[in-house]
């Protein structure tokens, strides 16, 4: 039998000028950029949460923590495959990532092909085991206002 784990990811972070917009590894275009110690990439850190948290491996303020300057603008794309290399350390292999942007704008039509294959090199998988998906809130909420963004991920792993 196979030994299977779900987690869940969940990520927020405000928008600010003066900040590039990183997105699943992607540098978007556009006036704000999200506020973070790291790239503050709210993707990919919800995705490295849905990942540790089905290993039952902590969560990414314990790995990454934000009061060490060694994390200081690092890219989320680095954390991801630290995070992949914990998993396979402790015999975790990834079966797929279910990921969801809760944003307003900008737009991430253009770019989710791009984040997908970010995300499964940094992973060591395949493409096809990688879903990005975007969301508004409808101009509720934080995220409706445009005053931030957030993320949700799920991944199932599975034991080598």
């Amino acid at each position: 039998m196979t030994a299977l784990r779900m987690g869940h990811g969940y990520d927020v972070h405000r928008l600010v000028p003066d900040r590039e917009l990183i997105l699943g590894g992607v540098t978007i275009p556009w006036e704000l950029g999200l506020d973070g110690h790291s790239d503050a990439d709210v993707l990919l850190h919800a995705v490295m949460d849905a990942l540790l948290g089905a290993a039952a491996l902590g969560d990414i303020g314990v790995i990454f923590p934000d009061s060490d300057p060694a994390y200081l603008g690092v890219s989320s794309l680095t954390l991801l495959r630290h995070v992949a290399g914990v998993l396979r350390d402790n015999g975790w292999l990834v079966v797929n990532v279910d990921a969801t942007l809760v944003a307003q704008r900008p737009k991430i039509g253009p770019y989710r092909a791009e984040m997908r294959r970010n995300i499964a090199e940094a992973l060591g998988v395949g493409v096809d085991q990688i879903s990005v998906k975007a969301t508004t809130e409808e101009h509720l909420g934080f995220t409706g206002e445009g005053c931030g963004m957030a993320a949700h991920a799920i991944a199932l792993i599975e034991k080598e």
